[in-house]
């Protein structure tokens, strides 16, 4: 596990697009997920990386690069208190590594990012469809909050559901 870089862009655009083909077929429009654009989505990670250094995370493997990645910062939601709520941000690994540990090691990043940048709580969402992750979540301790939204940014709805979260105090600095 590592801070991600900007020469990161091409890899975590990659497992983005993967992850989105495999985890939202069914749930999404087809035709959207076959229109995903690498070229695309890696000048949209370009851009991400610049802005929000220090909140990215990749989970390497010693043969494919990257396969995974998370996303963490200041919580986005109107409501929220950004001083004591954070939110992770997005969460992926690529379907070939799924089940083998990658996402908890993720989301222990996340977690321990987010408590050593002082939040109390932390949030995120999910699609309300997704299953497999929000079972994963749940496993990780996060519990919906009853909150949901449309999630009609995208062109068509995609209802989604926020999770919630109580973060550790923090003694340590956070990962490199």
């Amino acid at each position: 596990m590592r801070t991600a870089t900007l020469a990161d862009a091409e890899a975590v655009a990659r497992v983005n697009i993967e992850s989105w083909r495999k985890a939202y077929r069914g749930k999404m429009p087809q035709t959207h997920l076959d229109a995903l654009d690498p070229a695309e989505r890696t000048s949209t990670w370009q851009e991400w990386l610049t802005l929000n250094a220090g909140g990215i995370f990749v989970l390497d493997d010693p043969a494919e690069g990257v396969v995974g990645y998370v996303s963490v910062g200041a919580s986005r939601d109107p409501a929220a208190d950004p001083a004591t709520t954070g939110q992770v941000w997005a969460i992926y690994v690529a379907p070939g590594h799924w089940g083998r540990g990658g996402g908890r090691l993720l989301m222990a990043t996340a977690v321990d990012r987010l408590a050593a940048l002082g939040f109390r709580e932390a949030t995120l969402w999910v699609l309300d469809t997704n299953e497999r992750a929000r079972h994963f979540y749940e496993a990780a301790g996060w519990r919906p909050d009853g909150t949901t939204k449309p999630g009609n940014a995208r062109g068509f709805p995609l209802p989604e559901l926020r999770y919630r979260t109580d973060l550790p105090l923090h003694h340590c600095p956070p990962p490199a």
